[in-house]
């Protein structure tokens, strides 16, 4: 599912972007390379009468500013981030101390229960709060570190910004805000199995159940309404998709769909590139 939203994300930008190139390019070729090719001959050496009427400018202009804009935003994104994630350290750095027992593990002075990764800066840490520590039995803060780590080691924060670099840039597209959450909810999910390699299918379950209740579970129904690692963007219909998924686990998708999965993503991404270069390249 991530590898396919990551193909879909990837083909809306180009085909936004190669609609109106594609159609800004029609009075000066016959096909897309040949448009490119006019359009550089065009920039090149202006003739007098370049065939270009201010509808087709204005297509061209749009696919020149749209695809500056994502580039644009997907940095600032990544500043705006990166300048928040500094600063959280270096808060961090005054109000946590060292856990004893986990290497690269910071302990905050709070009743609530917290849990969270924080990547980047001088190394990637695991923050957790006294009060997680209070309720949480060792296995289940086994579970929760376990969790937290992968997405660390997994780079869901590579993921995850990409994905809100889209939404900032497109926050009129319907499809850029569902990918967002969708993509939030599968890095949990990710995290969740790297859990259960190690700990069992329930102490998993009432460790998500603590860090959402701030209390210890009464009965197998308690549910959480928060994310394990406190994502803001895990609300609690997502994490009510991830209890169901561990209460209930589904088969494995076998080896043949995971490679028509696979494949699907390819060829979302490169059949309508080959359909608009193989004409020109057919001459």
């Amino acid at each position: 599912a991530l590898i396919l939203w990551q193909a879909i994300a990837l083909a809306g930008g180009l085909s936004m972007i190669g609609a109106m190139l594609t159609w800004g390019l029609v009075p000066l070729g016959d096909n897309l390379l040949a448009g490119l090719r006019g359009l550089a001959a065009l920039l090149l050496e202006p003739p007098a009468d370049h065939g270009l009427d201010p509808v087709h400018v204005f297509a061209l202009s749009a696919a020149l500013l749209l695809g500056v804009h994502l580039v644009f935003t997907l940095l600032l994104t990544y500043l705006r981030i990166r300048k928040q994630r500094n600063r959280h350290r270096d808060l961090l750095n005054l109000l946590s101390s060292p856990s004893a027992d986990s290497p690269a593990t910071l302990v905050i002075s709070h009743p609530a229960p917290v849990a969270y990764c924080l990547p980047g800066g001088e190394g990637p840490v695991t923050v957790l709060s006294e009060g997680l520590l209070e309720l949480l039995c060792p296995q289940e803060l086994d579970a929760v570190l376990t969790h937290e780590q992968a997405h660390l080691s997994q780079r869901h924060d590579l993921l995850l910004l990409a994905f809100a670099a889209w939404r900032t840039a497109l926050p009129w597209l319907p499809t850029s805000q569902l990918a967002q959450r969708a993509v939030s909810e599968l890095t949990e999910m990710l995290a969740d199995d790297a859990a259960l390699r190690t700990a069992r299918r329930e102490t998993l379950v009432r460790a998500i159940a603590v860090v959402a209740s701030g209390e210890r579970p009464t009965g197998a129904a308690a549910a959480p309404v928060a994310s394990l690692s406190g994502s803001a963007e895990a609300d609690a219909a997502s994490t009510a998709h991830r209890l169901r998924r561990l209460l209930t686990p589904q088969p494995a998708l076998p080896a043949a769909g995971q490679c028509l999965v696979a494949l699907g993503a390819v060829l979302l991404l490169s059949v309508p590139t080959v359909l608009l270069i193989a004409p020109g390249l057919a001459g």
